[in-house]
């Protein structure tokens, strides 16, 4: 016990010094030493926040780190991992705690959820472009190039790049969600479309059924799409087997995607109950995940007779 609290201690201390060198100045050579290694530490601070089982604490303490991202990167703008860790730290913090605000609150406060919407479009913006940057930092020019060719730049994408690229195409998709009234917005929809196949072709697995809960929301709107709850539902199925049940986003996201379209309560009040009866403690490493899935599926279950015509 004494060891690992001298241990934590002495990285505390290291950290500081890190610290003050990246956002103080000094020595040039230092100074992006010091910026690289926050970079680093930074990078892999997501487990340590995936594995918490407060969210309140998160939601307090995520506009801190961000923004200690965001000056690091300032400084070591072409750390890949950094560069990933701000896309997805920010699509995360505003699908969590920005945009689920909106949801609850609308109903008693249209000008403050519509704020509140414009705000989380903002954040997924940010992601979007963090996660554009680290697959620019393996392929230059890939963002420039998804807009005029899209299909030759994408093609360049291997396996390394299927974290940026995931978290880039489901910020980018976030925006576009909520950003239907702006023809810009919808016209992106092609360019994310050639993103969700590429991530399909290099990694259809990906996380555990991470992309497949992801496409059962996508599969609801995707350009083309012929059979849309068929496709949402088998995403669904792959999902639940690929993370053993034990994440509660899919069950989530199949009850107000699917369930509503459909107009199948039932199954949307069944299905919701099944995310609420996720144990949480199960599986450390989507314990945070888990419980902000349940507070939407809480939520979701407050509002089954507006969605629902008898």
């Amino acid at each position: 016990m004494t060891m690992r609290w001298e241990s934590g201690s002495l990285w505390v201390r290291s950290m500081s010094v890190l610290l003050i060198a990246v956002l103080g100045g000094g020595c040039t050579s230092m100074h992006h030493y010091a910026a690289d290694r926050v970079g680093d530490a930074l990078a892999g601070s997501g487990t340590s926040y995936a594995s918490d089982d407060d969210p309140e604490l998160i939601r307090a303490a995520s506009p801190f780190g961000l923004k200690l991202m965001e000056s690091v990167l300032q400084d070591t703008p072409q750390h890949t991992a950094l560069l990933t860790a701000a896309a997805g730290g920010f699509t995360q913090y505003a699908y969590a705690f920005v945009q689920e605000d909106a949801d609850e609150l609308e109903a008693h406060d249209v000008d403050g959820a519509y704020a509140l919407r414009a705000r989380a479009r903002g954040l997924y913006l940010r992601g979007r472009d963090y996660g554009l940057r680290a697959l620019d930092t393996h392929h230059a020019g890939f963002s420039t190039a998804l807009h005029s060719t899209p299909q030759p730049a994408v093609a360049g994408l291997g396996p390394s790049d299927v974290t940026p690229l995931y978290w880039t195409t489901v910020a980018w998709a976030a925006s576009i969600s909520l950003g239907k009234d702006s023809a810009a917005a919808l016209a992106d929809l092609p360019s994310v479309d050639v993103l969700v196949t590429r991530l399909e072709q290099l990694d259809a697995d990906y996380d555990h059924g991470s992309l497949d809960t992801f496409l059962i929301s996508y599969a609801m709107g995707r350009p083309g799409a012929r059979n849309p709850s068929e496709e949402a539902r088998r995403h669904f199925e792959r999902a639940v087997q690929l993370s053993g049940g034990q994440r509660a986003g899919p069950y989530v996201a199949l009850a107000e995607n699917v369930s509503v379209r459909d107009q199948n309560r039932a199954e949307f009040v069944a299905t919701l109950q099944k995310a609420l009866a996720v144990d949480v403690q199960a599986q450390p490493q989507w314990r945070l995940e888990n419980r902000v899935m349940q507070r939407r599926a809480r939520w979701l279950l407050t509002q089954t007779d507006e969605l629902f015509m008898e």
